[in-house]
């Protein structure tokens, strides 16, 4: 069975948010990445701001729930408000299981923002906003693959 976690989305101030977090939570923060560590992107070019925001960050509150995030970048941060800051994280256990919970979401109405594809970190990984205006993020993060999840 999927789990579920919240992802939230900063405009420039991820890090900062996360270590105040860490405090809060008394925790770690075992993975935090930069746009600037990504690999290059034919056609896309990133603005030097950009490059030091945070790409993703997840930090275990317990061991059932994982707070995640990423700092918007390019044409995204302009689109950052208060209320359409977070996502609903779906991390399935097959690909299979991905797909469906991501079709079955983008129903009815639903806006798919990123297909399902496979992702540079070794996930099968999609984004959309549900009929009632809910964010969404499905993964499924393939064992077989050796790079660490953003």
């Amino acid at each position: 069975m999927a789990t579920v976690n919240v992802y939230l989305t900063f405009n420039g101030n991820c890090r900062e948010a996360f270590e105040f977090y860490q405090t809060v939570f008394d925790t770690e923060i075992p993975y935090m990445g930069t746009f600037g560590e990504m690999p290059p992107q034919e056609g896309t070019e990133m603005s030097e701001e950009d490059k030091n925001k945070i790409m993703h960050v997840s930090m275990p509150i317990s061991s059932e729930t994982v707070l995640m995030g990423s700092d918007a970048a390019g044409e995204y941060a302009e689109q950052v408000t208060m209320g359409n800051n977070f996502a609903i994280s779906v991390n399935a256990e097959s690909r299979e299981e991905a797909q469906r919970i991501y079709e079955r979401l983008g129903r009815q109405g639903g806006h798919m923002k990123m297909p399902m594809t496979d992702t540079f970190w070794g996930a099968y990984f999609g984004m959309l906003t549900d009929q009632f205006g809910i964010n969404w993020m499905v993964n499924y993060d393939d064992p077989s693959k050796t790079q660490q999840h953003p």
